[in-house]
């Protein structure tokens, strides 16, 4: 006969075992590290795949080994020439190390956020909001360099850090249209100023061509009498040259100079 007392010891022992093995299974993706705490001792790095742990003895905790990409709030900078602007970044990072970024610091993802908020301060503090606005990529290189020397003796790497928004203030954005006008304007009366050096150059050597050949005078005069007679005007105006009126001009007996 069939002893049910002696089948729920079997059956809850069985349980027990399964309950313990899928405690002890663990699977992790590629793209993450688990850091292995045994008592309490660091115990090394495990995955990516599946592994075992001890249930009670072994603490695991999972870091991610991919890009993130984290927002910096803007924040009030004054720059170098006492300009109060609000500056925004992004910052892209990842874990190289994951051993560090769980022992050597509490949590990598917030001290990352605040070194990268006071660093933007600070290194937008030294420098005039010309270089700020032209320079961008400069002043982004310098700041990947300055993150990524902190936080490297806690396993995290900065790839890149990229400054997104600079609003200024309305003032600051007047005087800056301002001086883009005059800028303009400048150029427009440097430009016109080349134009008449170039246009009285040459008339220069027009006039140097027509004293060398009379006969390229009067063929000038009655190019300008044609282009005269297209226009439908009531009246008209013919400019003669002085040669032909030079003779009516002179006294019977005065000597030529």
């Amino acid at each position: 006969m069939f002893d049910v007392f002696n089948f729920v010891p079997v059956v809850f022992l069985v349980i027990l075992l399964v309950m313990f093995a899928a405690s002890a299974i663990r699977i992790l993706p590629e793209y993450e590290r688990g850091v292995l705490f045994r008592l309490g001792r660091l115990a090394g790095v495990r995955g990516p795949g599946l592994f075992f742990i001890i249930p009670g003895v072994d603490r695991l905790v999972r870091v991610s080994l991919r890009t993130v990409a984290l927002d910096v709030p803007p924040q009030d900078v004054i720059t170098h020439d006492n300009v109060t602007v609000k500056v925004s970044a992004v910052i892209y990072f990842r874990v190289m190390g994951p051993e560090k970024a769980i022992v050597e610091v509490e949590n990598y993802l917030y001290a990352t956020s605040q070194l990268s908020q006071t660093t933007l301060r600070s290194v937008l503090g030294q420098v005039e909001l010309d270089e700020l606005l032209a320079n961008r990529e400069k002043i982004n290189r310098e700041l990947q360099e300055i993150l990524d020397r902190h936080t490297g003796p806690w396993g995290v790497k900065v790839t890149a850090v990229e400054v997104k928004n600079i609003d200024l203030p309305q003032e600051m954005l007047r005087a800056i249209a301002k001086q883009a006008e005059a800028e303009r304007e400048r150029r427009a009366k440097v430009i016109h100023a080349d134009g008449e050096l170039q246009a009285s150059t040459k008339l220069a050597e027009a006039a140097g061509v027509l004293a060398r050949q009379p006969s390229s005078l009067q063929l000038r005069y009655l190019q300008t009498l044609t282009e005269i007679a297209a226009e439908k005007n009531s009246t008209t105006i013919f400019p003669v040259p002085i040669d032909l009126i030079k003779m009516f001009l002179e006294r019977p007996g005065e000597k030529k100079e």
